[in-house]
């Protein structure tokens, strides 16, 4: 699975674009994180269509980035993510993005997008989320 990094500018509107020029392709998007910082903002998505979606963000000229997702359960408590993301570092995996994927009972799913997915699947270890996670 993927997820697509999207550059948008800081302003009213963008986003409503994206979205609505994804939908009239019929692309779902299946996740969604985003932030802003003064003029600048990016919106990670993952969608039901990997093609598509390069498709539709080229024809509308955005800057993006796609990389890779490993979901992983981590246990619902403070400085679990931390863990994670330092067995990530220890092995040498950079973190581009880390998106909620759900919760049930004590455990988190956490999406990491990253720069090597087998090493971080390898790094994660018993925490590597196994089968179709949905985003």
């Amino acid at each position: 699975m993927h997820a697509f990094i999207v550059n948008l500018e800081n302003r009213r509107g963008t986003l409503a674009d994206l979205g609505t020029s994804l939908g009239e392709r019929g692309i779902n998007i299946t996740g969604v994180a985003a932030t802003t910082w003064e003029g600048n903002g990016s919106v990670a998505i993952v969608t039901n269509d990997d093609g598509a979606t390069v498709a539709a963000l080229d024809e509308a000229g955005l800057d993006y980035r796609e990389t890779e997702l490993v979901s992983a359960q981590i246990d619902d408590r403070p400085g679990a993510l931390g863990e994670a993301a330092r067995r990530l570092a220890d092995r040498n995996v950079n973190i581009e993005l880390v998106m909620p994927a759900g919760t049930q009972g004590t455990r988190a799913t956490v999406a990491f997008g990253v720069d090597d997915a087998e090493r971080a699947r390898e790094a994660l270890g018993e925490l590597a989320a196994t089968g179709s996670q949905a985003v």
